[in-house]
């Protein structure tokens, strides 16, 4: 066995960017039902004809109930509960200009160097792993590294709301294989422009947020937390109940690049149905193979999609309620962020685990696709 491949990998430093701007569940309510009134009074007469469903009003308690969510971070909130748009409004930058996925993916990058005590200078490759990127080439990753001084290499991916487990995934093994000593991992999920806020079942699902990790050979590391990856595990298996068809096929499908199937939709029913066995399952063998159990695992940071999800997961995994110091959810106030809701509950709830204490870091999400971690802390 090569040096390389003896040595033990570590997470080594954590950083989180949160945006300025938040929009609470009455915020979000109060301009969906004016939206909904203004369209249903516009079409009353196709209403009545019963050729178009009259729009639904909602509730924060509804939301609540259905997701867990009291309120989210967004990027830019001008436009958003604007009732004659309903969806944000960017300003558009020069090419010379960094990019708006860009600059959170720096701001969450540096934070991420600071803990683990690492300079540019100090990283091989970055990886930009998320949900959506804001355009298909130059990839954000390099933009990233360019901008930060990082000699090397970078590439985005896209695995939906397992991308940065995923990302973290390929970290590992380049460090491992000795392609990298130290990558940089950013996870910046800025999603609320493929939202649809005239949906009542799934406008208030998204935040926008970035995180980034760094992950190094730990005879190179010296952050004060440190996280051993013992092992990672992926499973993906084809299914249409979590899509968005936005894409450059548009234009030659003469179809509306911005219609509802090319924004976020789901069956929600359907992927609580299904991936919630399916995430219980893979986690379960996972530990397994480490010769654990549920219970000996001190952390368990899970995907933050649904509080639902996440109470029946660990609760399957545990035999009982899990506490909120054992599976810490983050998203009554950060909602759902794509792949970046484990990692904040990573950076949020890791400083005061012990030596040898074991975690788990899990996303899943459209694919479908699961992506965990077994670290060990140092």
């Amino acid at each position: 066995m090569s040096q390389a491949a003896s040595q033990a990998v570590v997470i080594s430093g954590s950083g989180l960017w949160t945006p300025s701007h938040s929009i609470s569940n009455e915020e979000l309510v109060s301009a969906y039902n004016a939206w909904a009134d203004k369209y249903n009074q516009t079409n009353q007469a196709a209403i009545e004809a019963g050729t178009l469903e009259a729009k639904p009003h909602s509730s924060a308690e509804f939301i609540e109930k259905a997701s867990g969510i009291k309120s989210r971070f967004i990027y830019c909130k001008d436009g958003v509960l604007d009732i004659d748009r309903m969806y944000p409004h960017f300003a558009e930058r020069s090419d010379e200009q960094v990019s708006q996925q860009a600059e959170i993916a720096i701001e969450a990058a540096k934070a991420a160097l600071k803990a683990a005590n690492k300079q540019p200078q100090d990283i091989d490759a970055v990886i930009v792993s998320c949900a959506y990127t804001q355009r298909a080439y130059p990839a954000i990753a390099i933009e990233v590294q360019e901008a930060l001084g990082i000699e090397g290499f970078g590439f985005d991916m896209l695995v939906a709301c397992s991308a940065a487990t995923f990302g973290l995934h390929r970290a590992y093994e380049m460090v491992k294989a000795g392609t990298a000593r130290a990558v940089l991992v950013i996870n910046p999920e800025l999603v609320s422009p493929q939202i649809n806020y005239t949906d009542r079942d799934s406008h208030f699902i998204f935040g926008d947020v970035a995180t980034a990790k760094v992950v190094e050979s730990a005879a190179t590391a010296s952050s004060d937390h440190q996280f051993e990856i013992l092992s990672t595990k992926a499973v993906t298996k084809f299914s249409n109940n979590i899509r968005s068809n936005f894409g450059f096929m548009s234009r030659a499908q003469d179809t509306d690049p911005f219609a509802v199937d090319k924004l976020f939709h789901q069956n929600g029913r359907s992927v609580f149905k299904e991936v919630c066995p399916m995430a219980a399952t893979h986690l379960e063998s996972h530990v397994a193979q480490h010769g654990l159990g549920a219970t000996d695992v001190r952390r368990w940071w899970l995907h933050q999609a649904n509080i639902n999800m996440n109470l029946l997961i660990a609760k399957k995994l545990l035999g009982r309620d899990a506490s909120a110091d054992e599976a810490p959810i983050v998203l009554d106030r950060y909602a759902n962020t794509a792949s970046a809701g484990s990692m904040i509950a990573f950076n949020l709830h890791h400083q005061d685990m012990q030596s040898g204490d074991v975690g788990v870091l899990c996303s899943f999400g459209a694919g479908y696709s699961i992506g965990s971690l077994v670290v060990r802390k140092r």
